[in-house]
């Protein structure tokens, strides 16, 4: 029996939401593989992938299956007990990283959250409560708790909500003697995206990374990669410390971690994790049966040969015609970012309309997305099939040949 639900519009969302966000104007209702259909049946393909979280598309066999599966054994426990899809979730993540534990949680800045609290309580364990300092990138962001938004860098989202968190520094980005000037012996965690994800797909240097964990272990600071966005494939490699051989002390992952059900993890070892013991951090639904099946569907699916070398492949084809479309049209100065985490950068004439080119996307039924006003960003189903990202990007290179006629 289905149940009859009562009629919505967009308008709604002005009359009963906060008004924190600013939706598109139409409404998703369907999705399946990387194309969704909204209210009135209109068909738009999906370069934005719920911002880098539909990690196998929209309603993928596998995850409804799961959790269809799931869903009529156990629900929800809470962490007085633990239950078994959170176990097998943990060792397969254990089995495929450097990490020997895991603390499961809800988003990303619940991750963040707690790979600063663990880098906090390791530091005053370790060598008393004077070491607490953080440092992170400018433009980075890593979540909107007041403590991770103050870890981000990105002053626009921390301002106006009163005193700060103390005994954080931000530098810039893939700068590594600003890192070298910055550290000390008070320092205990540097923070940093393999690749920025908000602050515009930049990926880091190699050499920078590798400073930076010889810097932290000059320093005994714990050097902590925010995966939230790069992790679960999106780079060609289960997490994107892999392909750079730089190896953190802890790494935060969500998104694609659930392929759209909410479920993050903070990865690390066990020395650290011995540090959070029995009642120093939790969370009431971190770990729940739903979220850890869905999970461990996704890891199945995602790390394999077949997957991660098409993420290669495919990221190859977004790349040849993005920059063949930035060329002929004068829109586009190259792309950046690594495997399905693509930032195409605005050339000097169109900087600031990312935004523009986004809803002309939109209104030739493509949906991408931006990273700052002056990128982008796209972020497909790491399976999105060569179809799909070929007519995706004719339709994105009808929208830009459409503003450019109205110009």
């Amino acid at each position: 029996m289905s149940v009859q639900h009562d009629p919505v519009q967009r308008a709604d969302f002005d009359q009963f939401m906060v008004p924190n966000y600013s939706p598109a104007a139409f409404i998703p209702v369907r999705g399946e593989g990387s194309r969704v259909w909204d209210q009135e049946g209109r068909e738009r393909i999906d370069f934005a992938g719920g911002i880098a979280v539909n990690v196998l598309g929209h309603a993928h066999p596998a995850l409804v299956k799961a959790l269809t599966e799931q869903a009529n054994k156990l629900w929800h426990i809470s962490n007085v007990f633990t239950n078994e899809p959170t176990l097998r979730l943990a060792k397969k993540l254990i089995d495929a990283t450097f990490a020997e534990r895991v603390f499961f949680c809800n988003s990303g800045a619940e991750a963040n959250e707690a790979a600063f609290k663990l880098a906090r309580r390791v530091a005053h364990d370790r060598f008393g409560p004077e070491k607490y300092e953080i440092i992170a990138a400018t433009n980075s962001f890593h979540g909107r708790t007041l403590f991770t938004v103050s870890v981000g860098g990105q002053p626009k989202y921390s301002d106006g909500f009163g005193p700060k968190i103390q005994g954080i520094t931000h530098i810039p980005y893939n700068d590594l003697e600003a890192l070298k000037a910055a550290i000390s012996d008070k320092t205990c965690a540097v923070v940093l995206e393999p690749v920025q994800g908000e602050g515009g797909v930049l990926p880091a240097d190699l050499a920078y990374l590798q400073g930076a964990r010889e810097l932290c272990d000059k320093h005994n600071a714990l050097l902590v990669f925010d995966e939230v966005q790069s992790g679960m494939g999106r780079c060609g490699v289960l997490f994107a410390y892999q392909h750079y051989g730089v190896v953190p002390d802890v790494l935060s992952s969500a998104k694609s971690l659930g392929g759209g059900f909410p479920i993050a993890a903070m990865l690390t070892t066990t020395e650290l994790a011995k540090h959070l013991t029995v009642g120093t951090h939790g969370t009431t639904y971190g770990g729940n049966p739903l979220a850890c099946a869905v999970g461990e569907a996704v890891i199945d699916i995602v790390n394999t040969p077949e997957v991660l070398e098409g993420v290669k492949a495919k990221h190859e084809r977004f790349k040849r015609k993005l920059e063949q479309i930035g060329e002929q049209y004068g829109v586009f100065t190259g792309t950046r970012g690594m495997g399905l985490l693509i930032g195409a950068v605005l050339s000097d004439e169109w900087k600031g309309k990312a935004k523009v080119i986004l809803d002309a996307a939109a209104a030739e039924g493509l949906m991408v997305l931006q990273a700052g006003p002056d990128v982008v960003r796209f972020a497909p189903s790491l399976v999105v099939e060569d179809a799909d990202i070929d007519e995706g990007l004719a339709r994105l290179e009808k929208a830009i040949a459409g503003l450019i006629q109205k110009a």
